[in-house]
């Protein structure tokens, strides 16, 4: 596993977590809170999903 592959599960990882956090702040009722960590969970899910097209796109151009 390259060292890319490995940042993108993190990232990945640490979205999830911030979407848990933030349903638990919701469940107690903290709504700044749930908001502040649902949108880092959007943030960290789309530069996710940006580096994974990224890294597919790079993979496809070098096996040519």
């Amino acid at each position: 596993m390259c060292q890319a592959d490995m940042k993108e599960n993190q990232m990945l990882h640490y979205s999830v977590v911030f979407l848990v956090i933030a349903l638990i702040a919701a469940v107690f009722g903290f709504g700044g809170i749930a908001a502040g960590a649902v949108e880092i969970a959007k943030i960290l899910f789309f530069l996710f999903a940006i580096m994974a097209i990224v890294s597919f796109v790079i993979s496809l151009i070098k096996k040519n």
